[in-house]
């Protein structure tokens, strides 16, 4: 009996061991989001929406059997930190891809790591310059600040107004959206008569707007991303300001509005579609994702899925995409992404090429205005 006993024994090792060989190894997606800090209200539903959608992924039994492994690290918003974190996704975590970082200024910092090392980037923040000139393994999903500019100044042009301020923050973000707004300024027939910055973390613009009153300006418009633009609201209201305030879609989310409060009504800006998802025609081809993500947001978290969240989960379902299509090497993925077209996500409808890395048009964007505490189409 005994003897009977050892082969047996052996014979669930070895297929133990054969199970243990021959089990799919996770495919590992590295992020990097600024879950604190100052940007805490991009990279927060950034990272809550990634792991949301891997989980998803996951549960409905990955891609071709294999599990995504998402592997997220807390930049803080700080450049510095996330490109040593990037290294440390690169070289200790071995990842196929990297989703993020967050804002301008970590992003244009983390591309040299990108693309020594061969490892796809998608970035999540909205910077011209992170994919314009093209880089080879950098691609990003949140719209273009060159497409919100244009956006502003048509609906400026619409309303008879051809003299604007511009007040912007002195950071990455704000730079690159002050470059647009000058040099789409004659274009559209705007002179900018007043050119005014602030620093991230400025708590009063009384002064820079109290020179925008003493000014020919019909209309300010303001670049940045929370809490700055709430304070400018804030100051403008306080200071009895009549003219149009417009904001960048750096603050497409209900946190502006919660930061403003009463001083958000009447704001405009540009702004993907997901905050309006249920107010969009049935034809719109980004309904149907737009309304499953603003579910599946609230369902696992209680609040809503907002523009920002929804830039990661372009960026995994586009990953999801590439990988299905050409497997997990980063170079694959790579050439995959590249060939993606009418991919409808929450961004936009994405058309990626050789000449592209961003992929959206004009169309990715809607101007929205703050009404009764909400967000309402512009007609």
């Amino acid at each position: 009996m005994r003897f009977r006993v050892i082969p047996f024994i052996g014979l669930a090792v070895s297929l133990l061991l054969c199970s243990t060989v021959f089990a799919a190894t996770p495919i590992k997606i590295g992020a990097l989001f600024a879950v604190t800090g100052p940007a805490a209200f991009l990279g927060e539903p950034e990272r809550n929406t990634a792991q949301m959608v891997v989980d998803e992924i996951n549960r409905t039994g990955g891609i071709k059997g294999r599990k995504l492994e998402l592997i997220v690290y807390d930049t803080g918003g700080d450049a510095t930190k996330a490109v040593q974190l990037a290294t440390k996704l690169v070289k200790n975590d071995k990842v196929s891809a990297i989703i993020g970082p967050s804002t301008t200024g970590e992003s244009m910092a983390v591309i040299p790591v990108a693309e020594k090392d061969h490892v796809p980037l998608i970035s999540c923040a909205a910077g011209i310059k992170i994919t314009d000139p093209v880089k080879h393994w950098v691609f990003k999903t949140a719209q273009n600040d060159s497409l919100a500019v244009a956006r502003i100044y048509e609906q400026l042009q619409r309303q008879k107004i051809n003299k604007i301020a511009i007040l912007t923050v002195s950071d990455g973000f704000g730079a690159s959206g002050r470059e647009q707004l000058k040099s789409q300024a004659a274009r559209h027939g705007i002179t900018i008569v007043l050119d005014d910055t602030y620093g991230p973390k400025d708590t009063d613009m009384t002064a820079q707007l109290t020179k925008i009153r003493g000014s020919q300006a019909q209309a300010i418009i303001c670049w940045g991303t929370n809490p700055g633009p709430a304070v400018i609201a804030k100051n403008a209201r306080q200071l009895g300001l009549k003219i149009p305030l417009y904001m960048s879609h750096g603050v497409s989310s209900k946190k502006f509005i919660e930061l403003a409060g009463e001083a958000a009504e009447g704001i405009r800006l540009p702004s993907g579609k997901v905050i309006v998802a249920d107010m969009l025609p049935a034809s719109d081809p980004q309904k149907k994702s737009l309304l499953a993500y603003v579910k599946d947001y609230q369902k696992h978290y209680k609040a809503e899925g907002d523009h920002f969240g929804g830039h990661a989960w372009d960026a995994v379902m586009l990953l999801k995409g590439a990988i299905e299509r050409g497997g997990d090497a980063p170079a694959a993925i790579r050439d995959q992404l590249e060939k993606t077209r009418q991919f409808h996500g929450i961004g936009g409808t994405f058309n990626f090429s050789a000449q592209d890395h961003a992929g959206l048009g004009k169309d990715a964007f809607v101007l929205v205005e703050v009404k009764n505490r909400d967000w309402m189409i512009v007609k």
